[in-house]
């Protein structure tokens, strides 16, 4: 029964049926509307109180003011109660009222009001998306969501989004440095902290997703000198392939090129066959999925060294179908000429292994068809609607 009213409002409840009460629970009636302006260091350490939780012991909360704040924190409280942010439980000592316990209210409102969190929505988008995650169905990334499991949801829910960028990598078929990765999942090549490429490297093998942690190569077969400031190196003169670093394709002055068409082949299985069985006038290039970005320089370096027409081989299937039109471009850029190269129907047809198209390559092969294709590859993406199926190009090249 609240049996008093106090200065400003303040409600006063007894809390035991003593005569004189030993007890009490004291609150402003009106529930508060308005942070306002409070001096910094209050400021500070309240935004420490709420952490706690927001109903804590008051020599918890004092504490946390240090031996030199204490009167601060008195301060604090006092403004808190007159304010109708707090319900302060208070016991009778010595002749007077101490506080006992501590309870903030309207915590939400008042996180928000700090710039903090509101934790239950947190909680709550963590529930949706770890729901989501499950959905990913993939084995693989078993282990990183059992991982965000025993994170709070303020830090689960940032890494979650690495977990769903790495499903989605896989589906794409991409391959890259981790910078690639950065940049594609978050929009910047370095904005995944060394402590998230740390969790990530403790819970799974990046390498098993085709992310590079060392220097990149380009797997190229091809009749080229390519002089360079220390000398020339002659790729004519290997019997398969040569794998050249980013940096010693950049730093070639001139080439010496009797290349009059560049094939580029996905599967790396397949371009090692390709690349072994070429006539002497071709040059083969290994892409790996996705064009990552050093590749895309590399590439277009190469064009300019050695100009000459494409053929561009890819898995019969909707990403295949995108990474070949993501490469094209090279080509298109310096207004050379390109085809489809063993994407056809009658390939597709012989394969003797296929799987049924996703919701989301069926998706694809929509959005395809509205833009302009060359003919072939329109014929194939109607063809995979038509069957439900895709396949790989390691079953036919």
């Amino acid at each position: 029964m609240l049996n008093n009213t106090g200065p400003d409002d303040i409600r006063v409840e007894p809390l035991d049926q003593r005569k004189v009460c030993q007890r009490r629970k004291r609150y402003r009636e009106h529930l508060p509307q308005q942070l306002g302006q409070i001096p910094g260091e209050w400021r500070e350490l309240l935004i420490r109180w709420v952490r706690r939780g927001g109903n804590s012991r008051w020599e918890t909360l004092r504490n946390d003011a240090g031996v030199t704040g204490i009167q601060m924190a008195q301060s604090l409280l006092d403004w808190l109660l007159r304010e109708g942010w707090a319900i302060v439980v208070e016991q009778r000592q010595h002749g007077g009222w101490w506080p006992v316990t501590v309870e903030l209210r309207e915590v939400s409102a008042l996180r928000a009001k700090l710039g903090l969190p509101d934790d239950e929505a947190i909680a709550q988008r963590w529930i949706e998306k770890r729901i989501q995650l499950e959905s990913l169905a993939d084995e693989a990334l078993m282990p990183l969501i059992q991982a965000l499991d025993k994170m709070p949801a303020t830090r689960a829910l940032p890494r979650a989004t690495l977990v769903e960028k790495l499903a989605a990598w896989k589906q794409d078929q991409r391959t890259g440095t981790r910078r690639d990765f950065a940049n594609f999942a978050r929009g910047h090549t370095k904005a995944i902290s060394d402590a998230e490429w740390t969790w990530l490297e403790n819970n799974t093998d990046l390498a098993d997703w085709n992310i590079e942690r060392h220097t990149p190569i380009l797997l190229v077969a091809a009749p080229i000198s390519l002089t360079l400031p220390d000398g020339v190196i002659d790729l004519a003169t290997m019997p398969d392939f040569a794998a050249l670093t980013p940096a010693t394709i950049k730093a070639a002055l001139s080439a010496d090129s009797r290349v009059t068409l560049w094939r580029l082949v996905e599967n790396r299985t397949s371009f090692e066959r390709v690349a072994k069985l070429r006539d002497a006038n071709i040059g083969v290039i290994w892409l790996p999925g996705f064009p990552p970005t050093w590749w895309q320089e590399v590439v277009a370096k190469l064009l300019t060294l050695a100009p000459a027409p494409a053929e561009i081989a890819c898995d019969p299937d909707p990403s295949g179908i995108a990474i070949a039109l993501s490469a094209a471009k090279l080509w298109e850029q310096q207004d050379l000429p390109w085809t489809p190269w063993k994407m056809d129907v009658a390939l597709f047809a012989t394969l003797s292994d296929y799987q049924p198209l996703t919701e989301r390559d069926i998706k694809q092969l929509d959005e395809q068809l509205t833009n302009p294709l060359p003919s072939i590859l329109k014929e194939l993406a109607q063809e995979m609607l038509r069957t439900g199926k895709k396949g790989e190009q390691e079953g036919y090249l």
